[in-house]
């Protein structure tokens, strides 16, 4: 009898992965790229707390999260607009991409630039950016991130998210090749890793042209701002959206930097980074239920539902391993780490629980085309996040940061459960937008 259940279970989830083909096949292109890059992420982020004090390796981490969010806050939502609506443009794909990455690209280097400045008056004493180096590389980086997250969602916006694989794998490959051959020089400054950081993106785009033959030009033509201007009302609904959503998990290393210490934001990065890149796999498969909705409207719901299951299933077995081996993994990039983080970041994996119900909440506000609506809302919760991260770091340091933040989180990821339960409904027939052409000459 158990075999025979267990046989019926398997055979119900062969069946609902093939009526998922396109949905499956996507998020298993991302799947497998987030798997390859988190193995790289380990050891680049293990070399580097190697090889840099805990101090120097806390605002180096503290820059890349300001430079996340510099990004973000530059992307103006016009990536997200990528992913939803090239599949309903074939043939004016490239035009549409660089007319957002243009626009997104310079809004991301205003931002880095006025980020520099308010730091130089306003907070000296962080010491975070010491010199002209390390300046001209958070502003380099901070537009060619922006870049690489247009490019990269168009990827995904003409379901070629193999090709979003391979660029992830090289960006992992060549930063932590350069972050060796920068060590080997002799250069361990939080300045070095960024600048690793920055060729490793440059070098990633050229190796996925080469090896797609092309691929990364093809996204490239004539920018069609015209085309852009007609889609304003979603950017700007999109980019609310991502904000709200996006804002506080790319906040928290600096956070953690400002209201504890370098130091101690050097041990809760290398479990930080864990959850973060754990978090990727439910995020990728909410990200590619847009694009695959969009052109299957018809199957929404089974899609939303093959992609919770499997993203909660997955978050749940990553919550348990770092509540359980959190010590060991902090031990593993360096053995001072366990000591300045005690037990304190245990409860840190359980937050994906919650984070894998808002994004695929945040997905169906986008089917449905209500993402200003559902903007606020998210914003209240990101709100709630960085008062109660900040309320527990207050109250207990490390430990109590972290317990508000994943308290936080579950708030909303019950939330969003019962939101998801009445929206999956109406998804398909929310927006008449759902059923507009799907062929692409990119899908050739």
């Amino acid at each position: 009898m158990p075999i025979g259940f267990a046989v019926a279970a398997i055979s119900r989830l062969h069946q609902a992965l093939q009526k998922s083909a396109a949905l499956v096949m996507n998020s298993g292109a991302l799947a497998t790229g987030t798997v390859a890059t988190a193995g790289l992420g380990f050891a680049y982020w293990w070399l580097a707390a190697r090889l840099l004090p805990p101090d120097v390796m806390g605002v180096a981490s503290g820059l890349l999260a300001m430079m996340s969010l510099v990004t973000l806050l530059g992307e103006g939502g016009l990536g997200t607009l990528l992913t939803g609506e090239l599949v309903r443009h074939p043939g004016e794909e490239p035009g549409l991409v660089t007319a957002a990455a243009s626009i997104s690209a310079a809004m991301s280097l205003g931002l880095a630039l006025l980020f520099l400045v308010g730091q130089t008056l306003f907070m000296e004493s962080t010491g975070s950016i010491e010199d002209w180096s390390a300046g001209l590389a958070f502003v380099i980086g901070c537009g060619l991130s922006n870049l690489t997250i247009t490019g990269d969602q168009a990827f995904v916006g003409i379901l070629r998210s193999g090709s979003k694989t391979i660029r992830l794998v090289l960006f992992s490959i060549f930063k932590l090749m350069l972050l060796a051959g920068a060590a080997a020089c002799g250069f361990t400054s939080a300045t070095a890793l960024l600048w690793t950081w920055v060729a490793g993106l440059l070098a990633s785009w050229i190796g996925v042209d080469l090896l797609t033959r092309g691929g990364a030009r093809r996204l490239v033509g004539m920018p069609d701002f015209k085309l852009l201007h007609m889609h304003r009302r979603r950017v700007l609904d999109h980019y609310a959206l991502d904000v709200a959503l996006l804002t506080p998990a790319l906040v928290m290393p600096y956070l953690v930097l400002v209201l504890l210490s370098p130091t101690t934001n050097a041990a809760f990065v290398a479990v930080w980074m864990l959850v973060s890149v754990a978090s990727l796999i439910p995020a990728a498969m909410a990200m590619v239920l847009f694009p695959v909705v969009r052109a299957s409207p018809k199957q929404s719901r089974h899609d939303i539902l093959v992609s919770l299951t499997v993203s909660l299933l997955f978050s749940l077995v990553c919550a348990v391993f770092i509540f359980t081996y959190s010590q060991q993994i902090l031990a593993v990039f360096n053995p001072t780490y366990p000591g300045i983080a005690g037990s304190s970041l245990s409860l840190l994996g359980f937050s994906l629980l919650g984070s894998t119900l808002k994004f695929h909440a945040c997905t169906l506000a986008r089917l449905s085309d209500r993402m200003l609506k559902a903007a606020p809302w998210f914003a209240l919760g990101g709100l709630l996040e960085l008062c109660f991260a900040i309320l527990g770091a207050k109250l207990g340091g490390l430990h109590g940061l972290v317990l508000g933040w994943t308290l936080a989180v579950s708030i909303e990821g019950v939330g969003a459960a019962l939101w998801l339960t009445s929206a999956t409904k109406r998804v398909a027939g929310a927006d008449p937008v759902l059923q507009g052409p799907t062929s692409s000459p990119f899908q050739t």
